[in-house]
């Protein structure tokens, strides 16, 4: 079936293929990928356009694998740079400006694999820094401008990216609130959202809680940055506040999902895509889930990064915290909910995304593709852009204009 029903969406499973990932290879891993397998993987993914090698050229990729010979940190980090600095290089000699924003875009690109998937070394923090910078760079070419937003937060400061559609398209705007995920930055998700201006919608992207420039590590309170976040949304004159809709990538979805409930008030739906909610946090689960094969590389080191936590047994004690069950929330009143994800998911399982459809009185609304993967992904007939092209947008689209 492929079509809006009354409160699920699925994507055809006959149409779906499985091309590169391994989505349903068994949980239980003992050890991450080695060196090899890692290049092996990422040469794969870049020739298919899979997660996380998007827009990455294979003979990029091949050219800064081949300058990696071990898993260290800083080593990975340099390897990426080297290419990166190429096309920094090429853009800042280019006369013609869109041959310089193509480089300065490619380079970002790499810088951000660099220090993929946290930045957990200083090579991988610098590699961090130069992706910033290179986006920065990109956005100069952006029409409508790209704001760069700074919010005073706790002594402190939440940095976002806002959007606002041409001049000619009247005020006050709706507004996407986008937050990444574990691995991916503002800065990935503001390039995903360029396609939303042309809508006539605005967008603000922020990182997640303890990646890119948040300022508070993960925790079961850190959605407070987010309740900032849209404290300032209401004091611009150009954003209608009761048009905002969120929308969260996996532990991003958390988030979403989380205001959903918190942030009922002020907001006027979610977006989850694969979310976080219950089960993911539970020692048995996680366990399992630190060497999935779904995941590239490291997703033990990168999570424990995001809660500034030292050791496994210290990040499983703290898990059930972020249980949104456990906060007494599912079955509150929350704002309307688009959940999306996929069953073949293994690193966060159908069952959270169950456990938030099915508890509560409010209906809610579903995408589930039952060959995806993580996010709903799979490489070919599902990849992350018609994903966000063909169900996200519209949603937000269709909700935005009812909400008014």
């Amino acid at each position: 079936m492929r079509g809006w029903c009354s409160r699920f969406w699925f994507a055809s499973a006959g149409a779906v293929a499985i091309a590169g990932l391994v989505y349903g290879e068994a949980l239980a891993q003992s050890a991450d990928r080695t060196i090899e397998e890692i290049k092996a993987e990422t040469l794969a993914r870049a020739q298919t356009g899979a997660y996380p090698t998007l827009g990455i050229d294979p003979a990029d990729a091949r050219d800064a694998l081949d300058l990696i010979k071990t898993r260290d940190a800083d080593e990975w980090a340099a390897g990426w740079s080297t290419i990166a600095d190429r096309y920094m290089a090429k853009a800042k000699a280019a006369t013609d400006p869109k041959e310089a924003d193509k480089n300065y875009l490619r380079a970002w690109r790499l810088y951000y694999f660099g220090q993929w998937p946290a930045p957990t070394s200083a090579g991988k923090q610098a590699a961090y820094q130069k992706a910033v910078d290179a986006y920065l760079l990109h956005a100069k070419s952006f029409d409508p401008p790209l704001e760069i937003v700074r919010i005073p937060f706790e002594g402190s400061e939440i940095v976002g990216y806002l959007r606002l559609p041409a001049a000619n398209v009247p005020r006050p705007v709706p507004l996407v609130l986008a937050i990444s995920g574990l691995d991916s930055r503002k800065e990935t998700v503001a390039e995903t959202y360029a396609a939303a201006i042309g809508q006539g919608l605005a967008f603000f992207a922020v990182d997640s809680p303890g990646t890119g420039q948040a300022p508070v590590k993960a925790s079961e309170t850190a959605d407070r940055m987010y309740s900032r976040v849209l404290d300032y949304l209401a004091t611009r004159p150009e954003i209608d506040k009761s048009r905002i809709v969120v929308h969260g990538q996996s532990f991003g979805a958390y988030w979403a999902a989380k205001l959903a409930f918190t942030e009922q008030a002020r907001i006027a739906g979610a977006v989850v895509q694969s979310p976080p909610i219950h089960h993911t946090f539970q020692t048995d689960f996680f366990r399992n889930r630190m060497y999935t094969r779904e995941y590239l590389f490291d997703l033990l080191p990168a999570s424990l990064f995001v809660y500034g936590l030292k050791s496994t047994d210290e990040l499983l004690a703290f898990l059930p915290k972020m249980s949104l069950q456990a906060q007494g929330l599912l079955g509150k009143p929350a704002a309307p909910i688009l959940v999306v994800g996929g069953t073949r998911d293994t690193q966060v399982p159908i069952a959270d995304l169950d456990l938030l459809i099915n508890t509560g009185s409010e209906p809610r609304e579903a995408w589930i593709n039952p060959a995806g993967g993580h996010m709903g992904r799979t490489a070919s007939a599902w990849p992350d852009p018609v994903i966000f092209r063909n169900v996200i947008l519209p949603w937000e689209i269709r909700h935005l204009s009812q909400t008014h």
